[in-house]
């Protein structure tokens, strides 16, 4: 079995690369389960935190919107958008395109010779003259190393989790001050849980959203339509092209200033009765006969149940098992491929998009906003590289 470009994930930016490659007559066949990662990895009950104009999944005909969808279901979708109608629309999104993505995953990926062989779950293998990488932030969840020797039922990542519901009436403690730690942190105290949420920040980051709404002139002015960083810095960042031209000295701060934790402020009035530790770190996590206890850097201790890590992602290629016999080929900085024209890495003919793709084109890629460039660029690469 072959194809001319394998798409490896069926997440919002494997979608939206297949259909580019397939709008421009590139023979395209995805693999793995639509969505998987926000279905399967994210709890129940939350909200995306981007805005409803950052969260359409590109199509190059711009026909498959969640204002499309929204008509197509007859029906006002909340704003913020809930995670369970997100997915849905990911599916809806995929049956329009006319995109039957192959459920298999591959476990592993070869080169010789200049054409790529995929090995499937089942055994199979599929040639491919170009491969796509669009596997999101699977594998890359960051755990501090001071909860390395809990067992899994003392403590998991957020990422772990499909649902909080388990944990009502139990003493947690979610580490972390972004988004999925405080809409974590949300969920389980209205699952019953007695929750204390710990972070190192002096405070919350709190995002304002739509507060300039009412003054839609200077909202375009200040905010571009892909809704990501602060003023100013927003608009370097929604010019993936532009980013990739600054030397590493710019991209890493502005990179780290655009994606330091910070929460939607919608989500304040739901922290009410969370117990807030501000501006302190949890120095020791150990077992005990009561559950975990925990040190904190000012001495004082918690014994909890469970450890909720909202500790965020690191990417590092290394820890993808099905790049295990092509990894030493790409050129890497701080575990991230470095990515040129059409996000192809120092191996011809392998892309990257999405979370892979931050350290060169920018914190866009670490949201759906982002889809739109990357699947342009990917599909000018391949198809202008078929072309000549």
């Amino acid at each position: 079995m072959s194809t001319g470009v394998a798409v490896l994930g069926a997440g919002p930016y494997g979608l939206s690369a297949a259909a580019h490659l397939r709008r421009a007559g590139v023979e395209t066949r995805v693999f793995g389960s639509t969505m998987a990662f926000w279905r399967e990895r994210m709890p129940r009950g939350m909200f995306l935190r981007s805005g409803w104009h950052a969260s359409h999944i590109a199509d190059p005909g711009r026909e498959l919107t969640l204002d499309a969808y929204e008509a197509a279901q007859g029906r006002t979708l909340e704003r913020p958008v809930p995670l369970t109608d997100f997915v849905d629309y990911g599916e809806w999104y995929r049956d329009r395109a006319g995109i039957e993505p192959d459920p298999r995953l591959v476990e592993r990926l070869s080169l010789a010779n200049g054409h790529f062989t995929l090995r499937l779950d089942d055994g199979e293998t599929v040639e491919a003259g170009a491969v796509v990488v669009a596997t999101g932030l699977d594998r890359f969840e960051w755990r501090p190393p001071q909860f390395a020797a809990l067992p899994s039922e003392l403590v998991s990542h957020s990422s772990e989790h499909s649902s909080l519901a388990q944990f009502g009436g139990s003493r947690v403690a979610v580490v972390g001050a972004g988004q999925s730690a405080t809409e974590s942190a949300a969920l389980l105290h209205e699952a019953g849980a007695e929750v204390e949420l710990v972070l190192r920040r002096p405070e919350v980051q709190w995002l304002s959203g739509g507060r300039l709404a009412s003054r839609p002139r200077l909202h375009s002015l200040l905010y571009p339509p892909t809704d990501v960083g602060p003023p100013g810095l927003n608009w370097i960042v929604a010019t993936p092209g532009l980013f990739r031209t600054f030397p590493t000295t710019l991209r890493n701060p502005i990179s780290t200033r655009v994606l330091r934790p910070a929460a939607a402020d919608w989500l304040q009035p739901r922290l009410t009765g969370v117990t807030l530790s501000a501006g302190r770190t949890i120095v020791a996590a150990r077992q005990n006969e009561h559950g975990c206890e925990l040190v904190l850097d000012d001495g004082a201790t918690r014994e909890v149940d469970h450890v909720l890590l909202a500790t965020g992602f690191r990417v590092d290629l290394r820890r993808l098992p099905l790049l295990e016999d092509v990894v030493d080929q790409i050129r890497l900085a701080e575990g991230s491929p470095v990515l040129g024209e059409g996000y192809e890495s120092s191996v011809p003919g392998l892309h990257f998009v999405g979370a892979s793709a931050t350290y060169s084109f920018g914190p866009l890629m670490r949201f759906v906003a982002g889809t739109g460039y990357a699947a342009r660029s990917v599909t000018l690469r391949i198809a202008g590289k078929r072309a000549s």
